[in-house]
C-alpha cells in the first residue's frame, strides 16, 4: 500500500474505504460480510475509513468492527457533522456525542462539515459558535483534524478554502469531472495552500466502470490491460495533489483489486499513451452529451448570476449517466445554494456567447437545459426546497 501524508505528516493510505455502500441483508447492513471486507482491506494496508452521521447504520458497523477486532488505534476514522440539520450550538455537541457513541471511540481522526455547497452555510455555523467548538474539541483531543466535504463550483470552493484554517477537504473528482464541481482548479488551489484532498466519487458512482460499448472495446484493445476501474484510479493517483481516494468497496474482489492498484501505482506513471487512452474514452462518453461545454468558464461571471457551466454539466449528465442522476445532482448541488444560478435568470445579453471558445449558442441551450432540469411539475418543489434551506440559514 502506498501512503501520502496529511497536513501534519501522518501517513494516510492512498486508498480509503468508503463505508456508505456496505452490503445489506434485508434492511440492515450484513455485518459479517462487511467485517470480512474491512479486515481484508486493513490487512492490505488501508488505514482511512470514511463514514457519516446520515449513512444508515454505517457508523455503528464501523465502530463495532474496529472494537471487536481491537484495531481502533491502528486506523483513522473520518465522519461528518450534518451541518444542514444543525440549528443550535447544543445541537453540534449532541450530534458529535452521538457519533462517538456509535463509533465506540472517544476521538475522531478526521471530522468534516458534511456537504457544504455555499459560504453561507459556513457563516451560519460560525454564528452558532463552530469555531470555538472546534478549538475546544481539538484542545481536548476528541477531534484531530477538521475539514469539509464539498459540492459546488470551483470559485465557491476556493472561497471556502480561505474561510478557515482547514486541515483537509473532500471533493468529487474524476476524469469526467475534471473541470466541474471543485475540479482541477479547486484541487490545485488546495494543493497550493497545503490542504490535503480526499476524493469521493472517483468512478462517478460506478458509471466509469460500466463504460459504453465502444469505450469498453477501446479499453480492452489497449495493451496496458487496465480494467475500467483501474484506469480511473490510476488517473487520480498520478496527481500528487490527491492525498486519498475513497472507494465504496462491498465485495472481496473490489478490495483485492483496489488494494493491488494502490500498492503498485506511482506519480508519473501516466505517460502520453495513458493520457491519450483517457482522452479517447472521455470523448466517447462526452459524445452522448447535449452541449459541448468543456467547463472552461470563459463565459463567467454572468451579470445575472446564471451558473452557465453548472447548468450544462447537469444537463449533459442526464444523457451520459441517467436522467435521474443528472436531475438529482442538479437539485443537490445548485438548487440548494443561497444563489442558485438557474438558467431562467438569463436575460439574453449575449456577453457569454462572445467569450465562448466552443462557439456554443448559450442562450438557446440554456433554455433547453432549464426545461430538462426543471420540468414544470418540479419547479415549485425545487424553489420551495431552496427557499426553505436559505431561510433556515438566515435565521441564525
Amino acid at each position: 500500500m502506498n501512503y501520502r501524508n496529511d497536513k501534519y505528516g501522518e501517513p494516510i493510505s492512498i486508498l480509503g474505504y468508503g463505508c456508505m455502500r456496505f452490503s445489506r441483508k434485508g434492511p440492515s447492513i450484513d455485518y459479517d460480510k462487511a467485517e470480512r471486507e474491512v479486515l481484508r482491506a486493513f490487512e492490505l494496508g488501508v488505514n482511512y475509513y470514511d463514514t457519516a452521521y446520515l449513512y444508515p447504520g454505517s457508523e455503528e458497523i464501523v465502530g463495532k468492527i474496529f472494537e471487536n477486532n481491537g484495531i481502533r488505534d491502528k486506523v483513522k476514522i473520518a465522519t461528518k457533522l450534518p451541518q444542514y440539520l444543525i440549528r443550535s450550538s447544543k445541537g453540534i455537541q449532541k450530534t458529535f456525542d452521538e457519533e462517538l457513541k456509535r463509533l465506540r471511540t472517544d476521538y475522531i481522526d478526521y471530522y468534516l462539515m458534511h456537504m457544504l455547497t455555499d459560504l453561507a452555510e459556513w457563516e451560519k455555523l460560525k454564528s452558532l459558535g463552530i469555531e470555538d467548538w472546534i478549538r475546544d474539541r481539538k484542545a481536548d483531543g476528541s477531534i484531530r483534524n477538521i475539514g469539509f466535504s464539498y459540492h459546488g463550483d470551483s470559485d465557491m470552493f476556493i472561497k471556502l478554502l480561505d474561510a478557515y484554517d482547514w486541515d483537509f477537504a473532500q471533493i468529487q473528482y474524476n476524469y469526467m469531472d475534471e473541470h466541474s464541481q471543485a475540479g482541477r482548479k479547486g484541487l490545485d488551489a488546495a494543493y497550493d495552500r497545503g490542504i490535503p484532498i480526499v476524493i469521493m466519487e472517483p468512478l462517478r458512482g460506478g458509471k466509469l466502470v460500466k463504460l459504453p460499448k465502444d469505450a469498453a472495446k477501446l479499453l480492452k484493445q489497449d495493451s496496458h490491460g487496465f480494467t475500467a476501474a483501474e484506469l480511473g484510479l490510476r488517473w487520480l493517483w498520478d496527481q500528487p495533489a490527491v492525498t486519498c481516494v475513497l472507494s465504496g468497496m462491498n465485495s472481496m474482489e473490489m478490495v483485492e483489486e483496489n488494494c493491488r492498484i494502490a500498492s503498485d501505482v506511482r506519480v508519473g506513471d501516466f505517460g502520453p499513451e495513458e493520457f491519450s487512452l483517457v482522452d479517447n474514452i472521455r470523448s466517447i462518453i462526452k459524445s452522448r452529451e447535449k452541449v459541448g461545454c468543456t467547463g472552461c468558464r470563459y463565459c463567467m461571471p454572468c451579470p445575472k448570476g446564471v451558473d452557465i457551466p453548472g447548468n450544462f454539466h447537469y444537463y449533459n449528465m442526464m444523457y451520459t449517466d441517467s436522467r435521474f442522476e443528472g436531475m438529482w445532482k442538479f437539485v443537490q448541488n445548485m438548487g440548494l445554494r443561497a444563489e442558485p444560478g438557474f438558467a431562467n435568470q438569463c436575460v439574453a445579453c449575449g456577453r457569454c456567447e462572445a467569450h465562448c471558445p466552443q462557439n456554443i449558442n448559450i442562450i438557446e441551450e440554456l433554455k433547453r437545459a432549464d426545461r430538462a432540469l426543471r420540468p414544470a411539475p418540479l419547479k415549485p418543489v425545487i424553489g420551495l426546497a431552496g427557499k426553505f434551506v436559505t431561510r433556515k440559514r438566515k435565521k441564525k
